[in-house]
């Protein structure tokens, strides 16, 4: 929770964790750790875990709630750590919010309330009410339209900002480029915004974003992490270059639904022991397998063991 205190530290690559499950589909808390480990050698600068690469709400509150642990326990308070709390029910988003807090979470990922699509008066109340509850723990709205069927708007980014010391920015999962400007046109240029669509991670920071938390960074952190580092070192050609080396790995992420063709990548590398995912979603299918086994291939460059292996089918 060293980050607590100064949320304008929590920048660059925030690795999205998958949420690791044995074969028979149970938590697999020991490939969390590994993959955890993983990240922070490849170079990540951040761990969050819990939003939608995680599968959370396939997720029990009380296996939500250990993972929390079991992360912040392996991260060590070596990088900043942003777990995802929110849920579609209130109590629920107190209750894991609450044990972030107690766990040493550095802030806090909440996603807009799904399927209910709630008015822009009652994402306000929403938000309000966690971070009343919550005054010392800086609070991250997780903007994800597609996933929840609402939006929240740049003024009502502004009016929690107004409102609330501790709402210290948004994850924006949004294509809407223009939106991007708007919040931070409305909500401050001291908003902190992070991208969470993985093609336009660079592009945001030349609008002012500080990072992104991008599911490209569960096959190639430490080429994510690198991108961010050469933006902020004004290497921008080094940049560019990373940017669209990644996108065949972008790729491979969207293959079939998130995360399954990510968890059978890292399966194969053997950085977790399955690609389970829980339904409603399956395991990467056989024509999926081969389009990943290509997209690999073409993405090479920007991959490193064991991932880049699994393109030669050779483990």
């Amino acid at each position: 929770m060293r980050f607590r205190g100064d949320p304008g530290k929590i920048r660059g690559s925030i690795a999205p964790v998958v949420s690791p499950f044995t074969a028979d589909g149970a938590p697999d808390l020991d490939s969390l750790r590994a993959l955890i480990r993983w990240q922070l050698q490849a170079g990540s600068h951040g761990i969050s875990l819990g939003g939608s690469t995680g599968e959370p709400s396939a997720q029990t509150t009380q296996e939500r709630a250990t993972a929390i642990k079991t992360a912040a326990e392996e991260i060590g308070d070596r990088v900043p750590f942003v777990p995802g709390t929110g849920s579609a029910k209130l109590d629920e988003t107190l209750t894991l919010t609450a044990i972030a807090e107690e766990a040493g979470a550095d802030a806090v990922l909440i996603i807009t309330p799904y399927y209910a699509r709630p008015t822009q008066e009652g994402l306000f109340t929403w938000y309000s009410t966690v971070a009343r509850e919550f005054p010392g723990l800086p609070i991250i709205a997780y903007n994800v339209p597609s996933r929840t069927a609402v939006d929240i708007a740049p003024q009502t980014v502004a009016r929690l900002r107004k409102a609330h010391d501790n709402v210290v920015g948004v994850k924006e999962t949004t294509k809407d480029f223009e939106h991007f400007s708007r919040v931070l046109h409305v909500a401050g240029r001291d908003t902190l915004v992070w991208s969470g669509i993985e093609l336009l991670c660079l592009p945001l920071l030349a609008l002012g974003g500080v990072g992104f938390v991008s599911a490209t960074a569960n096959l190639a952190p430490s080429a994510v992490a690198r991108m961010y580092e050469h933006w902020a070192s004004g290497e921008f050609e080094a940049a560019q270059r990373l940017h669209y080396g990644l996108i065949p790995v972008t790729d491979v992420i969207f293959t079939e639904t998130n995360p399954a063709a990510a968890k059978w990548v890292l399966a194969q590398a053997g950085l977790i022991q399955s690609g389970f995912v829980r339904p409603p979603l399956v395991p990467l299918t056989e024509p999926g397998q081969a389009r990943v086994r290509g997209l690999l291939r073409a993405g090479a460059a920007v991959l490193e063991e064991p991932v880049a292996r699994v393109a030669g089918g050779d483990r």
